[in-house]
């Protein structure tokens, strides 16, 4: 993996929502730069019209690689699309106990649809998909893929995001640990496979 990753999106006009995550983005990474970088790859957001009204992103998942992660944009927010190892799915279940809602039985239709309501919050186990925003007071949690101990994180840390503003860990399905200030598990948007290797974000008639 490379030491360092770049995001880009299309310039031209700005909603305040996206203006917001993007800066607390930078901010974010700013601050935990001493951590090891993922390598992830980003695709082309919708039309200002389109997003603005909300419509489902199409994302082509085809280069996504096991243990990276791809960002888009989704009705002004961030969605990421981790491609989780096979040991990373395996670990999941091992650290329930310390899991402040590992099932998922908080705000199940606001945060969690049905079809994501189990261990990896997904409807294929390797492919997380979440919003990047924090429960507790909106910030952007930085990649912490890497396992083992690490600055602001647990000796047996078993890889998953840390947000940079309050110290809310979530694992590598979103689910936020015990005794941290954000109150939820990161947020599942509505999404359904088109194919094995195309994504939509925004629609789940056929999940």
């Amino acid at each position: 993996m490379s030491d360092a990753s770049v995001e880009s999106f299309p310039t031209g006009p700005t909603d305040p929502s996206r203006r917001t995550w993007v800066a607390i983005t930078c901010g974010a990474g700013a601050i935990g730069g001493v951590a090891v970088a993922v390598p992830f790859v980003s695709t082309f957001a919708p039309s200002e019209r389109a997003r603005a009204a909300g419509a489902p992103v199409q994302v082509d998942i085809s280069a996504i690689k096991p243990g990276e992660k791809l960002t888009v944009e989704w009705r002004g927010k961030p969605v990421w699309i981790v491609r989780r190892t096979p040991e990373q799915v395996a670990a999941l279940p091992k650290h329930d106990g310390e899991l402040a809602d590992p099932k998922s039985e908080r705000k199940p239709g606001e945060l969690t649809p049905a079809y994501a309501r189990n261990e990896g919050r997904s409807i294929k186990p390797e492919y997380f998909v979440g919003v990047g925003i924090c429960t507790h007071l909106g910030c952007s949690p930085s990649d912490r893929f890497a396992t083992g101990a690490q600055p602001s994180l647990p000796d047996d840390w078993a890889g998953g995001f840390l947000c940079p503003c309050h110290g809310s860990t979530f694992d590598l399905a979103g689910r936020v640990f015990k005794n941290k200030p954000a109150p939820d598990n990161l947020e599942v948007p509505p999404h359904m496979y088109v194919s094995d290797t195309v994504l939509l974000i925004g629609e789940d008639k056929k999940a």
